[in-house]
C-alpha cells in the first residue's frame, strides 16, 4: 500500500507546480518518493517469483524523474504530478516490453507492454502477430486478460489509419497490426492506492500481462 501522505503531496504539487513551492516541500517529496520506491520493490520481489526476468531488478532504477522535459512543450510546469515506474529486463530504457505503474490521484493505472518501439522492432512485432495470430489471439482473448484489461489500447494516437504495407487489408489481425504500441492498461481508484491489497492487486495484474510480454519480447529478440 501507499501512504495517504504520498497522494496528498501529488495533489498539492498539481496545485502548486512551481520551483519555490517544490523546494519548500522537498522533504515531503523525498518521503513520497521513498514510499513509492518501497512499494515498487515489494511488487518486484513478489512478481519476480512469476517472472524471473525481473527478479533481480532494483526499484530505484525503475522510477522516473519528477522533473518534466519542457523544452518542446507549451506547458512549462516544471514537475510531473505523478510517480511512475517501468519494470523491464534490461532496465527502463531497454527495447523490451515491461510493466508500468502510474500513480496519480484520480488517474492511476497499472499495465504495460511495449511503447513506441523503434521501426525495426515495430516490424518484428507485427510479423510475430501475423505469423502467430492464433497464439496472440488466445493471449489477449483469455477470460482473465479480458476481465482485467478488456483489450489493448487502440486509440487514434496508438494506431495507423490503414493496415501497414505488406499485410492484406482483410488480415484477421489487422486491428493489432495497425498498432504502433502494444500496451494494456487497468485503471485503479485512489482507494486502491492506500489499500493493504495494493501489492496483491498489482502482482495479479502484472501476472495476467506476463504472457503478452513474453510474446512481445520474443518478437523483439528474434
Amino acid at each position: 500500500m501507499l501512504q495517504s501522505s504520498t497522494l496528498k503531496f501529488l495533489r498539492d504539487l498539481k496545485k502548486n507546480n512551481n520551483k519555490p513551492w517544490f523546494d519548500a516541500h522537498r522533504s515531503q517529496y523525498e518521503s513520497a518518493k521513498k514510499d513509492f520506491e518501497v512499494f515498487i520493490q515489494e511488487v518486484i520481489t513478489k512478481h519476480g517469483k512469476n517472472d524471473p526476468d525481473i527478479k533481480d531488478i532494483i526499484a530505484k532504477n525503475c522510477l522516473f524523474r519528477i522533473n518534466r522535459d519542457v523544452r518542446f512543450s507549451k506547458d512549462k510546469s516544471p514537475y510531473k504530478s505523478n510517480m511512475g515506474a517501468y519494470i523491464s529486463k534490461g532496465g527502463k530504457k531497454s527495447p523490451y516490453s515491461g510493466y508500468y505503474f502510474h500513480c496519480e490521484p484520480g488517474q492511476s493505472f497499472i499495465g504495460g507492454g511495449i511503447w513506441q518501439p523503434e521501426p525495426d522492432k515495430i516490424k518484428k512485432v507485427r510479423q510475430e502477430i501475423d505469423y502467430n495470430w492464433d497464439e496472440f489471439k488466445k493471449i489477449i482473448g483469455s477470460k482473465k486478460f479480458k476481465s482485467i484489461y478488456e483489450d489493448l489500447s487502440t486509440g487514434d494516437d496508438m494506431s495507423l489509419s490503414k493496415v501497414p504495407q505488406g499485410f492484406e487489408k482483410d488480415n484477421p489481425a489487422a486491428k493489432y497490426l495497425k498498432l504502433k504500441s502494444w500496451v494494456a492498461m487497468r485503471n485503479i481508484k485512489d482507494a486502491d492506492l492506500t489499500s493493504k491489497n495494493l501489492v496483491k492487486l498489482t502482482v495479479d495484474t502484472f501476472n495476467t500481462l506476463h504472457p503478452l510480454l513474453l510474446f512481445l519480447n520474443r518478437a523483439v529478440e528474434d
